[in-house]
C-alpha cells in the first residue's frame, strides 16, 4: 500500500525524502478521468453511460450519465478500487459458480471494493453501499448523476488518477418483467434478489485524452471545456470541475 510519505513525491514529481508531512497534507496528483459505461459480460443489459471524475487533492467532482437501465428502479452505483484487483471490469470468465451470470462478488477481483459510494445525497462512504434510497431512480432508464466536492483518501484519489478505479451501476432485470426479484438472493444481502445488486455497467476511469474522446454514442468529450454527451437519445452538459434497499424494494414488489 502507498504510504501518505510516498504519495506526496509522486504528486509532485520528485523522489526526495520529504522531512515532514503532517496529517491530513497527503496530496495526490490532480486531474480529469474519464470512463465509458458498458454492458457488464454475461448480465444481458443493452446499456451505456460515460462518467468524469476531476481530482483535486482528496476531493473528487463526479459527473455520469446513462442510458438503457432498468427504468423507475433504483440503481445503486460506485466507484470501486483494490490493491489487488486486475483495475478492469469483469469479464465472463468471472462467473466463479458458473451460473451463466456475474455479481458484485464476482466482478471483485476486476475491480476491487467499493471505495466510494456515488448518493445523491449524505454520505458518500462503503457504508451507504445499499442506501438506495439516496441513489438514483433512472426514470425511463435514464440516469444522470453530479456531486462535487466528495472527500476521499489520498489513496483513492491516487488510484482515480492512475486509472486504477471503475465506475459500476448495479441494477439488473434478469427476467425482464421489470422489477428487482427472482429467487435467487443478493451477494450483498441475502434479503434482497440478485436483480438488484448484481452489476449492469462498468467503465474504468482513465486519464481524459488532450483531443477529446469517443462517448461510445456517436459523440466526442472534451475535457476543460462544456461537452454535450449524447446518450441513447438523451443530451447531458458536462461542465468540467463541476433508508435502505430493503424497504424501498418491499413496496415495489408487494
Amino acid at each position: 500500500m502507498r504510504t501518505p510519505l510516498k504519495l506526496a513525491a509522486m504528486a509532485f514529481g520528485s523522489t526526495a525524502l520529504l522531512p515532514f508531512l503532517g496529517a491530513g497534507m497527503a496530496m495526490a496528483a490532480d486531474g480529469t478521468t474519464l470512463a465509458t459505461l458498458r454492458p457488464v459480460a454475461l448480465n444481458g443489459v443493452e446499456a451505456s453511460g460515460t462518467a468524469m471524475v476531476t481530482v483535486d487533492g482528496t476531493r473528487i467532482d463526479v459527473t455520469m450519465a446513462a442510458s438503457g437501465l432498468l427504468a423507475d428502479n433504483p440503481h445503486a452505483a460506485h466507484i470501486h478500487f483494490g490493491s489487488e484487483a486486475r483495475h478492469e471490469c469483469p469479464a465472463a470468465s468471472d462467473d466463479a459458480n458458473g451460473d451463466g451470470t456475474l455479481n458484485t462478488t464476482d466482478g471483485g477481483p476486476a475491480y476491487g471494493p467499493i471505495v466510494v459510494s456515488l448518493t445523491k445525497t449524505g454520505d458518500t462512504s462503503p457504508a451507504s453501499g445499499l442506501a438506495v434510497d439516496r441513489f438514483d431512480t433512472a426514470p425511463g432508464g435514464r440516469l444522470t448523476y453530479e456531486r462535487g466536492s466528495i472527500e476521499v483518501s489520498a489513496d483513492v484519489a491516487q488510484a482515480i488518477t492512475d486509472g486504477e478505479a471503475a465506475i459500476v451501476v448495479h441494477g439488473v432485470d434478469h427476467n425482464h418483467n421489470g422489477v428487482y426479484d427472482g429467487d435467487v438472493k443478493s451477494d450483498l444481502d441475502p434479503t434482497l434478489p440478485t436483480e438488484a445488486t448484481d452489476p449492469a455497467v462498468c467503465g474504468v476511469l482513465a486519464a481524459a485524452p488532450t483531443g477529446g474522446m469517443d462517448t461510445g454514442a456517436g459523440g466526442t468529450f472534451t475535457p476543460g471545456t462544456e461537452g454535450k454527451i449524447l446518450l441513447g437519445g438523451g443530451l447531458l452538459l458536462v461542465a468540467a470541475g463541476t433508508g435502505t434497499l430493503t424497504a424501498r424494494l418491499a413496496r415495489k414488489t408487494a
